[in-house]
């Protein structure tokens, strides 16, 4: 028996826990089991068959098994995708039982100790075999069965080719490398550029102002990934340029709409007032430039978008300040 585990049960848990249910028909006695951190929300889950805070409209199959227990959520399982939110990754899993190999679909940098998610995952489970799963991926569109496709990212051949096998569908391509550094340095900047890239827009400072900034954070992003040991083609791959395409351009991008609404006027305290879900983002734009800037890159738009979340700047004087930065030669 082939037993994946999901632990975290948002919308990105619950999409991939959908798509490991479409993989595992075409899979002799696989099976998936989604782990939510409530007893209660994932009792109502159960009774439902419907995720209906984060996934509303998306019917569970019955062959999905849903828990809050987490010793059972694990048992037997060969595999574990882990789905919580990068700032929490550490604490949720520093109480479970052991973990077998895992893949982490998580994006960002943690405010304390400035950490990737590989990271903070080395820091309670040392030992383990883990990697990344990474992409441009709306969660919704994953669920309903649409195209799409992600990297699978670690050192270790065997869980890149043991995650495919067991995710992959024809709807769902996923490709194996192992640069995991440069996919979760793409995966932590683009939240970061789709904030600035929303403001752009809900300023109403036009599609030049937008696609001139999603260019040159790209760079931004490339640079890091380079300085922190990454690979130029990552950058320009899925989970580099991929993802800032889309978190930059699509409307069902958290990031991107906190932006907009910041351009708008609105402040970043009634913005996340209104919302249920974490937009990932905000807490990484100050941590990714700390960590930019003890690696000596600089990375100019994560400074604008850290100074504009903090109240110091607003749209107009942080594009002002882009806008006036000395000529130089690109890279």
């Amino acid at each position: 028996m082939r037993k994946l585990a999901v632990i975290g049960a948002g919308a990105w848990g619950t999409a991939l826990a959908l798509q490991s249910c479409r993989a595992a028909a075409e899979l002799s006695g696989a099976t998936t089991v989604l782990w939510a951190r409530d007893p209660a929300r994932a009792a109502q889950m159960r009774a439902a068959r419907e995720n209906a805070a984060h996934l509303p409209g998306r019917a569970l199959p019955p062959e999905l098994e849903i828990t809050a227990d987490a010793a059972a959520a694990l048992d037997g399982a060969d595999l574990a995708l882990l789905v919580v939110p990068a700032q929490h990754l550490a604490a949720t899993l520093a109480a479970f039982p052991a973990l077998p190999p895992s893949l982490v679909a998580a994006k960002g940098v943690t405010a304390q100790g400035l950490h990737f998610p590989l990271e903070s995952l080395a820091l309670v489970r040392p030992e383990l075999v883990a990697g990344i799963l990474s992409g441009p991926n709306f969660a919704a569109e994953v669920a309903d069965g649409l195209p799409a496709a992600a990297v699978v990212a670690s050192r270790d051949a065997g869980l890149r080719e043991a995650a495919i096998a067991r995710l992959a569908t024809p709807g769902f391509r996923l490709y194996g490398q192992d640069d995991a550094v440069g996919a979760q340095v793409g995966g932590a900047a683009k939240n970061v550029i789709a904030i600035a890239a929303g403001a752009v827009m809900g300023a109403g400072l036009g599609e030049n102002a937008r696609a001139a900034l999603v260019t040159r954070g790209l760079s931004e992003l490339a640079r890091l990934a380079a300085a922190l040991g990454g690979r130029a083609d990552t950058v320009a791959g899925l989970s580099g340029l991929g993802d800032l395409l889309l978190t930059c351009t699509g409307p069902g991008s958290r990031n991107f709409s906190l932006g907009f609404a910041l351009g708008q006027g609105q402040s970043l305290a009634e913005i996340l007032a209104a919302r249920n879900s974490v937009t990932e983002g905000v807490t990484t734009a100050p941590a990714l430039l700390a960590r930019a800037q003890a690696a000596g890159v600089d990375m100019p738009i994560t400074a604008a978008v850290t100074e504009l979340l903090a109240g110091r700047h607003d749209v107009a004087s942080a594009v002002r300040d882009l806008m006036g930065r000395p000529r130089r030669s690109v890279e």
